[in-house]
């Protein structure tokens, strides 16, 4: 047997076998990485996979948030899942996501508001639309099944409108009410903001939410502060 200083004396790159890496990109692309002699290597594209290159959550979300006997608040999941809608009495159908169809479509009344989650988007130019939808279906002892994707911002948004302006309370205490029917909620930056500049014409309530209320966004907590 050789000893293995003399493998090591002996030893060369030529002999060594050509070996490739392969790459998944977060968006799915494939790529393959060769060494190129000693000094770098080639990258070349391969077939698209199938798969993501992250992990992916697969578990469904179907936790509805009950936020009023006629509102309540979910994700896609939970708006596709018809056990789930059988379970909450649902009649309405409330879809403020981008992309996502309707699930069952001669089951309930459906209405859908394409919203960007994006701060820039101008949250209170759809309020009135969802509202109406949401009132319509009070008056025929509905219940309305809010959502969007996740379920988090652009939907919960929406409730925290709605309660705001249908149950004049302030910000804080709408964001609360919703918070506490579902604890994942966290509406974008630029949400935040309008919601908290948001003052329907009725809610007369001045200890809070004044010109002065601010809203800190740094945490997972929201901190208001009311001057």
């Amino acid at each position: 047997m050789q000893s293995l200083s003399h493998e090591l004396q002996n030893f060369s790159r030529a002999r060594l076998k050509k070996q490739s890496t392969r790459i998944t990109t977060a968006t799915g692309k494939v790529l393959v990485e060769t060494r190129s002699g000693d000094d770098g290597y080639v990258v070349e594209a391969a077939e698209e996979s199938a798969t993501c290159g992250f992990v992916q959550d697969l578990s469904l979300d179907l936790q509805v948030g009950v936020i009023t006997p006629f509102l309540l608040l979910s994700s896609q999941d939970a708006a596709s899942d018809t056990e789930t809608l059988r379970k909450f009495k649902v009649t309405h159908v409330l879809n403020v996501a981008c992309g996502v169809e309707n699930a069952f479509p001669g089951h309930f009344i459906y209405k859908t508001v394409p919203m960007m989650d994006l701060p820039e988007t101008e949250l209170t130019s759809y309020l009135p639309q969802c509202f109406e939808f949401i009132d319509e279906a009070k008056k025929q002892d509905g219940v309305v099944l809010l959502h969007c994707n996740a379920g988090v911002s652009r939907s919960a948004s929406i409730a925290i409108a709605y309660l705001m302006a249908k149950e004049k309370i302030p910000f804080e205490d709408a964001f609360n009410r919703v918070r506490s029917a579902r604890p994942s909620i966290r509406p974008n930056a630029g949400f935040l903001v309008q919601l908290t500049e948001y003052h329907p014409r009725f809610i007369t309530n001045t200890y809070c939410c004044s010109s002065s209320c601010t809203v800190d966004i740094s945490n997972s907590a929201l901190l208001f502060k009311c001057l």
